[in-house]
């Protein structure tokens, strides 16, 4: 990682937003995107009771899908096809793997059965399979969006992570840490969660 980079991007996003994402001027975009309101949802909906219910389950998945400005308007209609059209069973398997995903202590094989779900959907995409794990726990888990990843990587030339279309736990947990890394080095009012941190950087290309 070019750190030179970083703290280029940095300077010139605070010379614009001098409060960081708290600024008056970054108002009109947290508002539009609302990322507190979806992560209550989610704190509220996605206990561990909630597994427990997997008609409820799916339809709060679909609710945080179709809520969040971060998912393209044209991934969810498909999202909802797809939720609609799961049987009990399936519904069981869904809930199954989105526990293991977000409580699991191998959240790799929840992401893979997902993306196995996902698939002949054709919905196997990073911000579909990504969103819910962020506004879950916004602070750790990370928001994948193809063109931001690919323009953060190029941003700060790294190297040992390479993008690609096709979700992998390999490439989300090296810009999981990644991200993890650049948050060690920007002040706190840069990162109030991971989206937002993604977001600074997403000024600079």
């Amino acid at each position: 990682m070019n750190l030179d980079k970083l703290k280029q991007a940095e300077s010139n996003f605070m010379a614009r937003y001098p409060g960081g994402f708290d600024d008056p001027g970054m108002a009109y975009i947290k508002k539009k995107h609302d990322v507190d309101k979806l992560v209550g949802f989610a704190k509220d909906n996605l206990g561990r009771a909630a597994f427990n219910q997997p008609e409820n389950l799916a339809d709060t998945i679909l609710k945080i899908v179709s809520r969040s400005s971060m998912v393209s308007r044209f991934e969810k209609p498909p999202f909802k096809d797809f939720i609609n059209s799961l049987n009990t069973h399936e519904k069981q398997s869904l809930a199954d793997a989105m526990e293991k995903r977000l409580y699991g202590r191998n959240k790799r094989q929840g992401f893979e059965e997902l993306l196995g779900m996902l698939t002949p959907f054709k919905l196997a995409k990073w911000s579909v399979i990504s969103v819910v794990p962020f506004y879950f726990a916004p602070n750790k888990e990370v928001f994948v969006k193809p063109t931001t990843a690919k323009g953060v990587l190029t941003l700060l030339e790294v190297e040992g992570i390479e993008y690609k279309p096709q979700p992998t736990w390999e490439f989300y947990q090296g810009y999981q840490k990644l991200l993890g890394n650049i948050k060690k080095e920007v002040p706190p009012t840069l990162s109030p969660n991971n989206a937002a941190l993604s977001g600074f950087l997403m000024s600079s290309f």
